[in-house]
């Protein structure tokens, strides 16, 4: 398991019970039976991806829960690795046809990147999701109206339509934080957030008290990094460290970029980053100096 498991300066979230797991998880767990399974065999990625008329690049993406599998190719890779006993390939067989199972989002595959499909996965399986903005209220806990005035900018010519399927895409992914067991969800973000307009002032108002409102949840932690901090780190963008509750699975650091994502979950690119959230929520204003932060600004409006 990553060490990126070491908490840190983790606040005290309430237990709960796991969400089901949905295909992104159950595609990262395959991956890494297939992955035991191969070297408890001693056999090579390359010999591997022979088998199933694929290449070593292939078997990678495979063990890494990274593309869909086909039922064959893991029954032919079973095979291979000797695994006969009729219960346990017919086990990981049921799991492989759930991790196909389509996600929500590819009813809005036509305004959402390809490499955010993955993003999406992970999100919906996570567990706990920390992250740090610098420029926006996190997309997890905007509002409507803040949402469609964020996603409008840069796009003045693209039809209305698209427009709301990219906000009814946001809105949706906010669904993670409700229900009986919802994701624990730990937000820093920079006070030039908090006061960059967006919007009118109506619709500022209206996020501020909004995420006001959800810093009070109980698996909800809100924390701000004040300008008078020297906390900020320049060239830093957005960070998502997103952790899984199956044990099996390393924490994955998302970050994105213009045109594209990185997606990290080696302990060695991973705890730079997780050291990076700790040392930021320490620096950060308490959840309580958060809130009584957030009443100013909505009284200044």
């Amino acid at each position: 398991m990553s060490t990126a498991h070491d908490t840190g300066n983790m606040p005290d979230f309430p237990g709960g019970d796991i969400r089901q797991s949905g295909p992104t998880a159950l595609r990262m767990l395959v991956g890494a039976e297939l992955r035991r399974l191969r070297e408890a065999s001693e056999i090579s990625r390359d010999q591997a991806g022979y088998v199933i008329r694929g290449s070593q690049s292939k078997i990678s993406r495979l063990e890494a829960g990274r593309t869909s599998f086909k039922p064959r190719d893991v029954e032919d890779l079973l095979t291979l690795y000797g695994v006969t006993d009729t219960a346990e390939r017919a086990a990981l067989l049921a799991l492989v046809k759930q991790a196909n199972a389509p996600g929500w989002w590819q009813h809005y595959r036509d305004v959402i990147p390809e490499w955010f499909e993955g993003y999406l996965g992970l999100e919906q399986d996570a567990s706990l999701i920390r992250t740090y903005e610098v420029q926006f209220v996190p997309g997890l806990l905007q509002t409507e109206d803040y949402a469609r005035a964020v996603i409008s900018r840069g796009r003045e010519n693209e039809p209305e339509a698209l427009i709301e399927r990219r906000v009814a895409v946001r809105i949706h992914r906010q669904q993670i934080l409700t229900g009986p067991a919802p994701c624990r969800l730990w937000v820093i973000v920079d006070e030039a957030a908090l006061r960059r307009p967006v919007g009118n002032q109506a619709v500022m108002r209206a996020q501020l008290e909004h995420l006001a409102l959800m810093a009070e949840l109980p698996h909800v932690t809100v924390q701000v990094i004040p300008f008078s901090s020297d906390a900020a780190v320049a060239g830093i963008g957005p960070v998502t460290l997103l952790r899984f509750p199956q044990a099996e699975l390393a924490d994955v650091v998302y970050l994105e970029h213009l045109t594209g994502a990185q997606y990290l979950s080696k302990a060695e690119a991973v705890g730079p980053y997780l050291g990076l959230m700790n040392n930021l929520g320490v620096h950060a204003s308490s959840p309580p100096a958060t809130s009584a932060m957030l009443r100013q600004l909505i009284a200044e409006l």
